[in-house]
Order: structure tokens, then sequence, then C-alpha cells
């Protein structure tokens, strides 16, 4: 507003008050700062500038160009380069990162505002995860008249980065240099001392300055800890520290030009939001494997639930970049993850260790497969999201021998994701039965098999969101498979030992005798006794881990084993111990074959002999 006639400074007095400023040509204007001067001196150099520009204004609106006219331009200049250093001085006066600890202090924070201030913040020293957990909720919420904006969004949170007062004295001094003609001085100046406090603020947050290829070199193991850090340090610098830097912009240049607010924030942010997401991008393009899944899907959730706030912050055509970044690192992450689902299906089906696991216990790749798949379905919502086809499965008719068959039309209705889970269940048995054939013992392939279908059936079932998954017919079928494996392996066991305790070929017809071959009879117990030995020695050294199972098996031998075994040597005992050494074929009691069973599959190794009955 032009101020009244009287209170305006004649031109000759305002170039006195400029030059009596100029640092360049006296050591008490370069000791001193205006601004921190009392604020009459403020209003004097101030209205001495505006006279000193409407004074060039006036001549050049009536085309003169005299002497007077050049010293009046040099007296502009004086005063822009002076305004510089003042506008440069309060920037630095009231710069310092964010106090990323005393976010978590509930002092302070008016739960109706969405708007901090660092003098309302005690500082409290608590982890960063806690300032993420217990501030940024994930609603939009709209101010009374309707409007929405960031500044209504309950999961930004804005801090005032500079007092009102330096706020009104910084805009006084923008307002004039960009009048005359000193907007990319102002910008410049603006951007360096404030990208300066967001490399502060970085530095505070631990977001270290890597390359992309810096990124790439590095190994998981230390991604892994960086990207927990990211994920905590993202959510800080768009909801707190970008959010804030676009709204001092707009405190100090709002309304002084085609946006010169939106020009000083991306000077100010541009480099250090490159810096931040490029993290995001070079995992989003690394080297796959199974083992960054979970981090990547991490990634890309936190990236995801910041793009609201990221096209809200960064929401002007000049910061178009930005937004179109994190949305391609966002589209890679989730083309990352569907190729490392895809490379893990076939690394299962691949995996080709071809030594035994000893006692025929659960093997690595079992639980390896079985604890990943299940950690899949802790990220169902996300995964259901990006897996949206179908797997690459074999087809009974395609004859391929190195790929199981799967049949969709047995599994209507199941999502492409449970489909791929299923899929995986499939391959890793298809795998397993081809690892079982490297077992010389036919008993010890089947046990292998009962183990390992068991802990795969025993991870759907302690896992809600898998067991909802795969659903409960595919798990009868898995438990049928189950029941088979063991079935095989009693088969292959004790189908000989019994047949040792048959009647056939006992009994001598025609004879004036008992009408029992004695020494057929001593034969038959002979053979029992070799073969149940061998098969304790052996089958006591082999593992069944899970001890329901294990006990299950015992009794399921017991009810077999036992009651044959009391039968026959209930009926032909007499005529062995009538004979001459008995002991040397009649060497168990029941009660020692009960007991000897309680020996079986606990994966160490027993006596030579039995304890032979007493009696």
């Amino acid at each position: 507003m032009e101020p009244p006639e009287n209170s305006r400074i004649p031109l000759d007095a305002a170039e006195k008050i400029i030059l009596q400023w100029d640092s360049t040509a006296s050591e008490e204007a370069r000791e001193r700062m205006i601004f921190e001067s009392d604020r009459q001196e403020v209003d004097r150099y101030l209205q001495a500038i505006d006279e000193i520009q409407r004074s060039l204004s006036s001549t050049s609106l009536s085309g003169e160009d005299s002497q007077g006219s050049n010293k009046v331009n040099t007296t502009i200049q004086i005063a822009m380069a002076r305004l510089e250093d003042e506008f440069r001085n309060i920037l630095l006066a009231h710069t310092s990162p964010i106090e990323t600890d005393s976010f978590t202090s509930t002092a302070g924070i008016d739960p109706s505002s969405s708007t901090l201030s660092f003098s309302s913040i005690t500082t409290n020293h608590t982890e960063l995860d806690d300032l993420v957990d217990e501030h940024f909720g994930e609603e939009d919420l709209e101010d009374a008249s309707g409007r929405s904006s960031y500044r209504s969004s309950c999961s930004i949170r804005e801090i005032d980065l500079v007092p009102s007062d330096a706020i009104f004295d910084l805009r006084s001094i923008a307002e004039r240099m960009i009048s005359a003609g000193y907007l990319r001085e102002c910008i410049q100046v603006y951007g360096s001392v404030r990208k300066s406090a967001v490399d502060s603020s970085f530095r505070r947050l631990g977001i270290e300055k890597l390359s992309i290829g810096d990124i790439q070199r590095l190994e998981w193991e230390q991604l892994e800890t960086k990207i927990r850090r990211w994920i905590r340090a993202a959510k800080v610098c768009v909801r707190v520290l970008f959010a804030s830097e676009k709204r001092l912009c707009e405190q100090i240049f709002e309304g002084m030009g085609t946006a010169v607010d939106d020009a000083c924030f991306m000077e100010t942010v541009k480099g250090p939001a490159i810096q931040l997401f490029n993290f995001a991008e070079a995992i989003s393009i690394s080297r796959r494997s199974p083992e960054k899944l979970f981090k990547i899907l991490d990634l890309h959730d936190a990236l995801m639930d910041l793009i609201p706030d990221i096209d809200v912050v960064f929401e002007s055509k000049s910061s178009e970049s930005i937004r179109i970044q994190a949305a391609e690192i966002l589209s890679r992450l989730a083309e990352a993850a569907r190729g490392i689902l895809s490379e893990f299906e076939s690394a299962v089906l691949r995996e080709p260790s071809k030594v035994p696991v000893p006692g025929g216990t659960i093997h690595p790749l079992t639980r390896y497969v079985m604890n990943y798949i299940s950690l899949i379905s802790d990220y169902k919502q996300t995964m259901n999201e990006l897996v949206v086809s179908k797997p690459s499965t074999g087809s009974r008719y395609s004859g391929d021998p190195t790929t199981p068959d799967m049949e969709f039309a047995e599994l209507e209705g199941k999502t492409p994701l449970a489909l791929h889970l299923i899929w995986v269940i499939v391959i890793l048995q298809f795998n397993l039965e081809g690892k079982s054939k490297h077992y010389k013992d036919t008993s010890l392939a089947h046990l292998f098999m009962m183990n390992n279908v068991h802990y795969i059936v025993q991870k759907v079932k302690g896992s809600t969101e898998l067991r909802e998954m795969i659903g409960d017919d595919y798990l009868r079928k898995l438990t049928g498979k189950l029941r088979q494996a063991a079935t095989n392996y009693q088969r292959a066991t004790w189908v000989r030992v019994l047949y040792c305790l048959r009647d056939e070929g006992l009994h001598v017809s025609g004879s004036f005798s008992s009408g029992v071959s004695k020494t057929a009879l001593r034969e038959r117990f002979k053979s029992f006794n070799a073969m149940f030995e061998e098969v304790h020695r052996t089958q006591a050294a082999w593992l069944v881990p899970d001890p329901q199972l294990r006990e299950e098996l015992r009794i399921s031998i017991s009810e077999k084993l036992i009651p044959a075994y009391r039968s026959f040597f209930g009926r032909f005992r007499s005529h062995i111990e009538n004979g001459k050494h008995p002991e040397n074929y009649i060497k168990y009691s029941v009660e020692d074959l009960e007991t000897a069973v309680l020996d079986f599959f606990e994966g160490y190794q027993v006596s030579q002999h039995l304890r032979r009955r007493s009696g």
C-alpha cells in the first residue's frame, strides 16, 4: 500500500539510508544486521527501498536515462545485495533439523489441529517407530468448510519451521526482492539454506547419500536393516518434513507471482526427495531372490500408504516428476514381488539336493517352503492385489515327467494367490517324492514322505490365513496323502515281519504227533526274532520328530504286532518249551515287544540286542 505523502522519505534521504547499510563500504554495516536492530530501523530501511523503487519506476515510465537514473539503479543493487544477506541471515537464525524424537511426546499436540510447533513439543528421546505408530493415521479428514486439503489430512503433521514474526520479515524482504526483479536470487538463497536444513534432518533420520549402485552392492542383511529404517524415515519425510517445507514456502511466498512458492519448494526438496526415493527404486530393480520378498512387500505397503500424501504434498505441475517416480517405483516393487514368487516356485521344483536326510526326518526344504508360504499368507491382502494370474503348471496330459500335474477345475473359486500357494505345495511334494527315491530302504522312504507331508499339514492347520486360502478340501487331500504314506510304511516294514507269525506251513498232515512241525516252528521263531531285531535296531535310529505322530505310529504298530505275536506265542510256545534249548527260539515275551516298540523313531541307536525275557 502507498504510504501517505507526509510519511514518505525524500529520495536523497532514502539513498543515504541504503548507503549507510552498504556492507562493502562500511565496517559497521558488515558487523550489524538490520533485522536484528530495533523495529524502527527495519521500517526506515524498508521505506527507503520502497522510495528508491518508486523513483526507479517513475524514471522508467518517463523514459529518462539520466545520471540520476544510473545512481538510483546502483542504489537499488546495493539494497538488494543487503536484503539478500538479511534474508539469508533470518533463515539461518531459524534453521535447525527437525527433532524426530520429540514427535512421540503428546505434550503440546492439539488433537484438533494437524499443525505442530517446535516450541510446543517437549524433547523426549524415544524411538522413531513410536512417532510413526502414534501420530500417522491413514484417514483423511475434512475441515469445517468441507474443503479437503493436505492440512486436514490426519496422516500429515506440519511443523512451524519458522516463527511468525520471522515469517513477516522474510515475506517483507521477498516482496521487495521480487518487485525489483531479484526473484532468482531470492529463490536461490532460500533453497540453499532450507535444503541444508532438510539434509540435516535426513541425517537425523538415518537417510544416507547412497547411489543406486551403492545400494545394490550392499549385502542383503545390511539392506534389511536399511529398509526398516527407510520405511520409518520416509513417513516422517513426506508427512512432516516435506509437508512443513511446503507450508513454509506458502507462508513466505504465496501471492507474490505465478507459482513462486512452488518454485522455492522444489528448489528446497527436489534433490532430497529424489535421494529418498532412489533407495526404494534401487531395491525395486535389484536382483530378485526369495529372501527379499517380504521386505519388498513391506516397502510396497509403506509406499502405497504414502502415495496419497505424496500426491498432495507434490501436487503441482513442477513436482510431477516426484509423483511419477513414486508411482513407477510402486509398480516396479509390485512386479518384483510377482517375479520373486514365480522364481521361488521354480526354485522349489528344481531344488537339487540328493543326499537323504538322516533318519527320514523333515527335509530342510520342507521347513523353508512351508514357513515361506505361511509368511506369504500373512501378507494376503497385499499379495491378493498383486497376484492376478494363475501359476504356470503342468497337466496330466502334458506328459512332462519333470513337472507335476495340477488341474484347476478341481480348485474352482480359489484366488490366483491361493492357487499359487497350492501349486507350491504340489511342487514341494513332487520334489520330496524324488528325494525319497534316494533312500535304499523303501520303508524309510515312506517314513520320510509321512514326516514331510505331516509337517505340511500341520503348518497349514497352524496358520488361519493359510488354511483359509488353501481350503479344507485341499487340506483333506493332503491328509489323505499323509495316511497313505503311513500305510505304505507299515506295509513295507511289517508285512514281512508278521508273515513269520502265520499258521501256514506249520502243521504236518497224517502224522501221529501233535500235527505241528517243530522244525518249521523253530525256524519261524528264529526268523521273527532276527527280523524284529533288525527292524528294532534300524528304526530306533529313524526319527519321527512330531511327538503325537510318533506315538500314533507306535500305537498303530503295536495294534498289529502285539495281538499277532500274543496269539502265535500262546498257541505254539509249549511246542518249543518242551524241546531242547527253548531260549534259542523264544527270546521275547509279549511285554518285551511292547517295551521295544517304545524305542522306535527316537533318532538314536539302541543296544545291539533286545532285553531278553525273564523266566
